[in-house]
């Protein structure tokens, strides 16, 4: 076993690691391969990934991320024909979503076959799938030689990372190492689409946008409401979150107004002018929701860490990513 860890504290299942970033994809398939978690990269954002046959190894990244068991996981596959390994009673509409969209930010909710564990999927009858468009997750899948779960490399309901730096700013000393496939290239978690009554459902919009699945699919279904029941990941009301107060508004200048304490303010196009602040973001100056998506996170993390009491950020055109982004805040904001 390759050195690292310190200890294991009992039933929690929290290791304390020398966290080390590099690029040695054998290195972290031999990590997997042992049951521990390590961070990788992906299109989307970098997942904290486990063996997704292993209990205990799934176990282990609920205590990492101290994220709750009521909140199922995604399977990442290397290759589409693997999805029968996994998932049974595919239908011809989730087949033909994955033919135009896999490899890529999509994730079915279909139902698992019966050697998926019940924690992968919280005990729920479906199991959520996706196969990453990044190479780096995908050589390291083959090279694991095994399905990996692999939620959000961060600390659960907190801002999802897209750099190495982002992973280790919060789960440093719990990983033993983070696969570097350098920043993410969409910037937000895969759109999950599931099926009610033989009917697509998008449970969790992302950074595959509607507009791309009403394309193959039309009709397709959003389900709306942020307190409905959790049957697929990421659903929860409070996610995504820096740690100190944001609100999303359309109207930026109105709250600030409204504001005593130091802010920062995230726009989506460009700096307001007449703010009383030095605090301001912009999140794609070309106004392109793409680029947005890809800077959302990053520009969070940058909010977060200065000397400011509250994040005011900007509502994004609802087209494209930016009702994903939308969706983002939203859940962010508290």
């Amino acid at each position: 076993m390759f050195g690292g860890m310190a200890y294991l504290c009992g039933r929690n299942m929290i290791a304390q690691y020398h966290t080390i970033t590099g690029t040695d994809t054998a290195r972290a398939a031999q990590y997997l391969r042992e049951g521990h978690c390590i961070a990788m990269p992906t299109e989307t954002v970098y997942g904290l990934a486990a063996d997704a046959f292993n209990p205990e190894a799934v176990a282990r990244v609920f205590a990492t991320k101290e994220r709750p068991a009521t909140n199922p996981l995604i399977v990442h596959l290397a290759d589409v024909a693997q999805v029968d390994e996994v998932a049974t009673g595919i239908s011809d509409t989730a087949r033909l979503l994955l033919q135009h969209f896999a490899p890529g930010p999509l994730t079915l909710l279909l139902p698992r076959k019966a050697h998926i564990p019940d924690a992968v999927t919280s005990g729920l009858p479906r199991v959520a799938v996706r196969f990453p468009a990044h190479p780096v997750a995908q050589a390291l899948i083959r090279a694991a030689g095994m399905p990996l779960v692999a939620p959000s490399a961060n600390r659960y309901t907190r801002i999802s990372p897209t750099t190495p730096a982002h992973v280790l700013a919060q789960l440093d000393g719990r990983i033993p190492y983070i696969l570097d496939g350098g920043a993410c290239t969409a910037g937000l978690e895969s759109t999950i689409v599931g099926f009610e009554n033989n009917q697509p459902v998008v449970y969790r919009v992302g950074a595959l946008p509607l507009e791309a699945l009403e394309a193959v699919v039309p009709g397709i279904q959003l389900a709306n409401g942020l307190h409905r029941p959790v049957v697929a990941p990421g659903m929860h009301h409070l996610h995504y979150a820096p740690r100190i107060p944001l609100t999303l508004t359309n109207d930026v200048a109105a709250v600030a107004a409204t504001l005593q304490e130091p802010y920062a303010v995230i726009n989506f196009s460009e700096i307001k002018q007449g703010l009383n602040t030095p605090y301001q973001l912009v999140l794609s100056p070309q106004g392109d929701t793409a680029e947005a998506a890809r800077n959302l996170y990053a520009a969070l993390h940058q909010a977060e860490a200065l000397p400011v009491s509250r994040i005011i950020a900007e509502v994004a055109p609802e087209k494209g990513e930016g009702c994903a982004i939308n969706d983002r805040l939203s859940r962010a904001a508290h």
